[in-house]
């Protein structure tokens, strides 16, 4: 039995969701705000499931689909992972205030 450093395994998870962009804004979903929960269930390498809450920028996004489908496919790039769970939820509702500075300066809004 392998076990995983979850904190490692954590911030390879981030890494990956910040290669994801929202599709109608020019940034991506970790730094617009847009995750409200990343869990690690598991130790042993290959049967780590991942739990993670997200929402969007309206509940109206005609991308969720493809933004959740990419979520999931994080699986396929980490071994370690077995399962991803994606549970989009709205509330609370998002705003601009959960983006990063990174976000903010990126899409000029500081």
């Amino acid at each position: 039995m392998v076990k995983v450093d979850k904190e490692k395994l954590r911030e390879k998870i981030i890494e990956e969701l910040k290669k994801i962009y929202d599709p109608e804004i020019p940034a991506n979903i970790y730094d617009l705000g847009l995750i409200y929960k990343l869990e690690i269930e598991g130790e042993e390498y290959g049967k780590i499931k991942v739990h993670i809450d997200m929402t969007l920028t309206s509940a109206f996004c005609p991308m969720s689909d493809y933004l959740v489908m990419k979520v999931k496919e994080i699986k396929e790039i980490l071994d370690e992972i077995e399962e991803i769970d994606v549970n989009l939820v709205f509330d609370p509702p998002w705003d601009r205030e959960k983006m990063s500075d990174e976000a903010k300066l990126q899409l000029g809004m500081m």
